[in-house]
C-alpha cells in the first residue's frame, strides 16, 4: 500500500510540472482541470468494533478505510484481492468482502493473512454474517442464488435458494431472519436461510439498492433509483422516507450511535444522514465518478467535453472545469448504461460500454437518448458517419463494424484482425484512425476496409483525436503519455510524460480496462482524462 501511494503521489507531483519538448522545439503546460477523487465508484460500505468506516470500489480493485473526520480515504487493502463490492464483519471482529468480477470472496482477520473462502462465483455481491458467525452470500446480474459460505474456506459453498429477483445488500434482523432488497423486484424480503423461505416485507420501491438494521429495530432502505433513504417497520412494512438524497445510491452502514453512512457511486461519495431530522453531511465526494473516453465539440472559442464517466454521463467546461450532468447511472427515468468510452461530433454524443455491449446516441444539445443500440462484443468506441451510419469499435471480435438499419439491426464488418482496438476518430466521411492497443500501433482504416498502419512501437495506444492541423493526438497508456503524430510520415512526438493514465486493470475485467480519451479544441488545447486520479486535464502550449 506505501509503495502504490508513493507512486501516486510522485505522479502527481510530476504531472503538475511543465513538459519541455525538445524534438518539437515547444513547450506545454498541464494543469488540472477539474480536480480528482479517492475511489473509482464506491460500492459497500462496513463498520468495525472500533468505528472505522470501510468502502468497497469493484473498478478499482480496492478496499479502502475513510477517514470520517477529515473526509479522505486510503487503500486498506490493494488490488487483486482488495476488489470489494461488500463488506461485512464477523462477531468475532473478522472482516470479509466480495469480489464482483472475480467471482471470489476472501476474508481478514484483524491485520492477519487474506484467506480466500471461496470462488468460481461470478457476479457475487452482498454479504451478511448470522450473529452465530456463520456467513452467506449472494449473486447478482450475473447470477441469482444465495448461498452459504464455510468461514474457513474448506468447504465449497452450499446453494440455498436461486432466481429471488436479485437479492441485494443485506442484513440479518434481530429475528435471526436475512432481511434484504430484491433488485429487480423493487421489494424487501424476509429469508428464512435453514428453510430457504422468501416473504416479501415491503413493496413499492423503484430499485431497492441495500438494508441494514438500527438498534431499535428499524429497517432503513436505499432505493438508488429515486435516491431515497426510507425507514421500514420489518413488522407491518410501512415506509417512511427520511432523506431525499441523489440517484446511483449502492449501499449502507450504521454504527453504533445510528448514525448512517450511505455510498453513492456516481458521486464517487460517502454521506452521513441523521435518521432523525434526514439531515446530511457529505464526507467525501468527487466531481466525477471515473472517467473513461471523451469527446470533446468547439462551439466558437468555447471547448465542451463530453465524458463517459461510468456511472455517469458528464459534460465539461473546458475553460471553467465546470462539471454538468446530463445523466446518472439507475435513475429514475434515466437511460445510461456504464458508459466507458464517448465520441462528440455535431449533434450526436456517441457513447459505449464494453462491460454491457452496448452504443448510446444522444443528443448533444437536450441530452435526451436517441438511441440505444445492444448486443455488441466489448464496443471501445463508435462514432457517426456522413451517411448516418455508425463505425464501431469491437474489441471483442476484433473488428470494425458498421451499423445502420432500424434499431442497427444492419451490423457489417469493415475490417477484422484488428489487435485491441480501442480508440477512434474519423479523418472524412470514408477514413478513420483507429488505436490498436494490443498491437501497440495506429492504423488508417478506408470504408472498404483497406488498413494502412501509421505508427508503430506504440505501449498501449488508446484514446485518439484529430488537432486541427490534421495531425494525430493519442493517449500511449502504456508509457504514461501524450504523443503527437503526423499521419503523413508516422513520426511520433512527445507532448506531455509521466501523467496520472492507465489504472490497473481490475481482474476478471479486460486489458484495456476504463480507456484514457483525448480531445482536441479547435484552439489546439488538448484534454485527456485520468482514470487513476478521476480527474481532466488540459495541455496547452506556453
Amino acid at each position: 500500500m506505501t509503495s502504490r501511494l508513493a507512486r501516486d503521489a510522485a505522479v502527481a507531483a510530476i504531472v503538475l510540472c511543465t513538459t519541455t519538448l525538445s524534438a518539437a522545439a515547444q513547450t506545454y503546460e498541464v494543469t488540472k482541470l477539474v480536480p480528482g477523487s479517492a475511489f473509482h465508484g464506491v460500492h459497500g460500505l462496513g463498520i468495525d468494533k472500533s468505528g472505522r468506516l470501510f468502502a468497497g470500489s469493484v473498478a478499482g480493485a480496492a478496499l479502502y478505510e475513510v477517514d470520517r473526520a477529515n473526509g479522505t480515504a486510503k487503500i486498506a487493502i490493494p488490488t487483486p484481492e482488495g476488489m470489494a463490492d461488500d463488506i461485512a464483519f464477523a462477531p468475532d471482529g473478522t472482516m470479509a468482502w466480495t469480489g464482483f468480477l472475480t467471482g471470489d470472496l476472501y476474508s481478514r482477520k484483524g491485520d492477519g493473512p487474506i484467506k480466500k473462502l471461496a470462488s468460481g462465483l461470478p457476479g457475487i455481491n452482498s454479504l451478511a454474517y448470522r450473529k452465530d458467525g456463520r456467513l452467506y452470500a449472494t449473486q447478482v446480474f450475473l447470477g441469482d442464488a444465495l448461498y452459504e459460505i464455510d468461514v474457513e474456506g474448506s468447504k465449497p459453498p452450499r446453494k440455498i435458494m436461486e432466481k429471488m429477483g436479485g437479492l441485494n445488500g443485506f442484513e440479518f434482523g434481530p429475528d435471526d431472519k436475512l432481511y434484504g432488497p430484491l433488485w429487480f423486484k423493487g421489494q424487501v424480503a424476509r429469508v428464512d436461510v435453514d428453510k430457504a423461505e422468501l416473504t416479501v416485507v415491503a413493496d413499492g420501491f423503484k430499485i431497492p439498492a441495500a438494508v441494514n438494521f438500527d438498534s431499535k429495530g428499524n429497517l432503513w432502505v436505499v432505493d438508488t433509483a429515486l435516491g431515497q433513504l426510507v425507514r421500514v417497520d420489518p413488522k407491518t412494512g410501512a415506509k417512511k422516507m427520511v432523506a431525499q438524497l441523489k440517484p446511483s445510491l449502492d449501499n449502507l452502514a450504521i454504527d453504533d450511535k445510528d448514525r448512517i453512512f450511505v455510498s453513492n457511486m456516481a458521486d464517487n461519495g460517502i454521506q452521513e444522514v441523521d435518521p432523525e431530522t434526514g439531515e446530511t453531511k457529505q464526507l467525501i465526494s468527487g466531481k466525477l465518478a471515473l472517467p473513461g473516453g471523451i469527446g470533446l465539440v468547439s462551439d466558437g472559442d468555447k471547448d465542451t467535453i463530453y465524458v463517459a464517466d461510468v456511472f455517469a454521463y458528464r459534460t465539461v467546461d473546458g475553460s471553467t472545469g465546470e462539471v454538468s450532468e446530463p445523466a446518472r447511472m439507475h435513475a429514475d427515468g434515466v437511460t445510461l448504461e456504464y458508459p466507458m468510452s464517448a465520441t462528440a461530433k455535431g449533434d450526436d454524443v456517441l457513447l459505449s460500454s464494453w462491460f454491457t455491449g452496448t452504443v448510446q446516441v444522444i443528443d448533444r444539445k437536450t441530452g435526451a437518448t436517441r438511441e440505444m443500440l445492444h448486443d455488441f462484443k466489448a464496443p471501445h468506441d463508435a462514432v457517426r458517419l456522413g451517411d448516418g451510419s455508425i463505425l464501431v469499435n469491437e474489441l471483442g471480435s476484433k473488428s470494425l463494424l458498421r451499423v445502420s438499419g432500424e434499431h442497427g439491426k444492419d451490423r457489417t464488418v469493415v475490417i477484422g484482425g484488428l489487435e485491441g482496438p480501442v480508440g477512434m476518430v474519423a479523418a472524412s466521411k470514408d477514413t478513420v484512425y483507429v488505436t490498436e492497443a494490443f498491437a501497440g500501433q495506429v492504423s488508417k482504416i478506408e470504408s472498404n476496409g483497406e488498413k494502412t498502419i501509421i505508427a508503430r512501437d506504440l505501449k498501449m495506444p488508446e484514446g485518439i483525436a484529430l488537432a486541427p492541423d490534421g495531425k494525430l493526438v493519442v493517449a500511449e497508456v502504456g508509457a504514461r503519455r501524450i504523443v503527437q503524430i503526423d499521419p503523413a510520415n508516422g513520426t511520433v512526438t512527445e507532448i506531455a510524460a509521466d501523467l496520472p493514465i492507465g489504472l490497473v486493470a481490475a481482474p476478471g475485467g479486460l486489458p484495456t480496462n476504463i480507456p484514457t480519451g483525448v480531445g482536441v479544441g479547435a484552439s489546439g488545447v488538448i484534454y485527456f482524462s485520468s482514470d487513476i486520479e478521476n480527474a481532466i486535464y488540459k495541455i496547452t502550449r506556453k
